[in-house]
Formats: C-alpha cells, sequence, structure tokens
C-alpha cells in the first residue's frame, strides 16, 4: 500500500501531502472523463437512437481515437463525435503529463528519501528529538553530532530540510504540538527532547504535548521572554535556557574580567571558570594550593598540555588557565588574585 512499507513503518505528514496531492489530481482527471463520457454516451444515444451501453461504448471509442466504430449520421451526433475527440485527447494527454510530471519532477524520488528517512528513524533508540531548527535548533544539532549522540529534527519549514540532511540527521516536517508527529520522532524510545522553536508560545505547547505523552522523559527548553521560563517550568520542562539571558550574562561577566576565558553555570550556586593568570598578578608564583581557598581547580592549561586536578605545589606561571569550580564569591576572589594590574 502506499505510505507503508514491510515493517509498518507509518508514513509521514510530508508523505501524505505528496500521496494526497497526486491522488486528488487523478481522481480530478477521472471525474473528467467519466463526465465526458457519460455526456457523449447521453450525446449519441439520443441523436443516434441506439442503446446507452452502445453508446458509452462508441463514446469510449472515440475519446481514445480508436476508430472502431461508424460516423454518426446526423450532425448532432457529428458534433458529439467532434467534441469527444477534442476533449478526450487534450484530458488524455494532460493525464500523460500528471504522471509524467511526478516521475521526472523528482516526486517519486522524495518520496522514497522520506520513507528511507523515516525507516531510519523507527530504528533509533537513545536519541534526543529536536523541536524547531532556527539558529539555535541547528546549533543543538551539530554539538550533539559533535558528542556523536544519534538526534532528530522536527520543523514545520519543509526548506529546513536540507540543513538537516546537510548535517546528517533524520527530519520529520511537521508540528511538534501534535502527538502523532512526536510519535513519528520515536518520543517513544527518545532519551530527551529540546524545545526550541522561534515562538515561546509554541515552546510551551511542545512541552506540555512531550510531558503528557512521557512522564519520564528529559525536556530541555529555551525561553526568549524572562516570563516564558515559569510557564514552561510548569509546563513540565527540567531545564529552561534563555539564549539572550545566558550570553548577556556571560558578555558581561567577560567584560568585567578580562581574564576569564570562559563561563559555565553548573548550578543556581555553582559556576566553572577558565581563568588567565595575568601578567604581574598577585597569585603569579603562587601554587594551587596557595590561591583555592574555597572554590576546587579541577583543570591546569600551559600552552598545548593540559594537566587535569594539578598538583597542589603546582606553580602558576603567566599565562596558564586555571578551570576551577566554585560559587561566585569564592571564584571573584580567585579572579582578582588571578587579574594582571590595571586591567
Amino acid at each position: 500500500m502506499p505510505g507503508f512499507d514491510g515493517a509498518g513503518v507509518r508514513p509521514s505528514a510530508a508523505v501524505r501531502r505528496h500521496l494526497m496531492s497526486f491522488g486528488r489530481r487523478v481522481a480530478v482527471l477521472t471525474a473528467i472523463v467519466l463526465a465526458l463520457l457519460l455526456l457523449g454516451a447521453v450525446g449519441l444515444s439520443l441523436s443516434e437512437k441506439v442503446g446507452f451501453w452502445y453508446a458509452f461504448r462508441w463514446a469510449l471509442d472515440t475519446a481514445a481515437t480508436v476508430g472502431g466504430f461508424p460516423q454518426p449520421s446526423t450532425t448532432f451526433g457529428q458534433i458529439v463525435l467532434v467534441g469527444l475527440v477534442v476533449l478526450g485527447v487534450g484530458t488524455l494527454f494532460y493525464a500523460l503529463a500528471t504522471v509524467a510530471e511526478f516521475f521526472v519532477a523528482g516526486h517519486l524520488a522524495d518520496l522514497l528519501a522520506l520513507r528511507r528517512t523515516q525507516r531510519m528513524i523507527s530504528t533509533l533508540t537513545d536519541h534526543h528529538i529536536i523541536c524547531g531548527f532556527g539558529r539555535v535548533g541547528r546549533q543543538v544539532a551539530r554539538d550533539l553530532q559533535a558528542a556523536r549522540a544519534d538526534c532528530v529534527v522536527v520543523d514545520t519549514d519543509p526548506e529546513n530540510r536540507q540543513f538537516a540532511e546537510a548535517l546528517g540527521v533524520g527530519f520529520i516536517e511537521g508540528d511538534a504540538t501534535d502527538d502523532a508527529v512526536l510519535t513519528e520522532a520515536g518520543i517513544a524510545h527518545a532519551r530527551s527532547i529540546v524545545v526550541c522553536a522561534d515562538s515561546d508560545a509554541n515552546n510551551v505547547f511542545i512541552t506540555l504535548t512531550a510531558r503528557e505523552m512521557r512522564a519520564d522523559i528529559a525536556i530541555v527548553a529555551r525561553a526568549a521572554l524572562e516570563d516564558t521560563e515559569k510557564k514552561l517550568k510548569r509546563a513540565g520542562a527540567d531545564r529552561v535556557i534563555s539564549p539572550y539571558k545566558s550570553s548577556g550574562t556571560e558578555m558581561a561577566r567577560l567584560a568585567l574580567h578580562r581574564q576569564l576565558s570562559g563561563v559555565v553555570d553548573v548550578d543556581a550556586q555553582y559556576r566553572m571558570e577558565e581563568i588567565v593568570v595575568g601578567r604581574g598578578c598577585e597569585a603569579l608564583g603562587e601554587t594551587v594550593g596557595d590561591i583555592r581557598g574555597g572554590s576546587m581547580i579541577i583543570g591546569l592549561r600551559r600552552g598545548e598540555e593540559f594537566q587535569p586536578q594539578p598538583p597542589a605545589e603546582s606553580a602558576l606561571l603567566v599565562g596558564d588557565t586555571i578551570l576551577a569550580i566554585g560559587t561566585p564569591p569564592a571564584l571573584e576572589r580567585l579572579e582578582a588574585l588571578l587579574e594582571e594590574p590595571g586591567a
């Protein structure tokens, strides 16, 4: 049956739309041909005084340009015959063009590609579903791919398919607020859902839908507005990220402390920072054990070398980068010790 394979994979929304569009055109052509033959049969039956079944076969023979029936004896019958020839040939050519377009324009190839993608998605387990494939969604997909994690993209814009294919991830064209679309994306055996549509309202609805379908799945949602964060939490999101808020906070930290090379929020009370040892700073020549205080120094980068959990007696040199985790007050103390005077 069109749209199903031997494994019983449910046809995607895109496949169904293609098939329905082609089916509608075929149905319209069939109705036109049938109406043409019926009208021709009625006209020939009345004008030539023959039975309806004979007249119908006569009309079919004429429309197909076979020529197996005699010419009508009446003027009206001849007019009907001419109409059947002209309209029949025109309809036939249109039907052939419709079928040829389906194959030549690549619609069949597209359907086969969609079914292959569907089959691939149906085999995934412990994968990640990305709802929304704008700039944020694409970056999420890149990072997941870099981590060798399987992911599937759900988006309503068919033009985003090429971006997903370029990254080598499965793409489902559809609305992620629809239960059937999330089922198609494999929510039953997915590891997490990343909700990053452009609209906060859509993100809330997607989160609600996903949480209703699976109470145990991890949901990470994006919020553009601060008020939306609370709504997403209430809707069932485990983690809510505000790209504008996060990037603004990090930019402010980097502007205030030039020796910082990176900041990551680990928890509400803890964060991780990469801090460069500045020239002439207070901690220059001191050891890791001398400066750590209430923070935990978990790495030391010197040139191309990185040393995890450096010994307490490791002395700090200009240009070294330490990786530390701690509370904001503890890290601010560490920043002050490593800050280059006058920076």
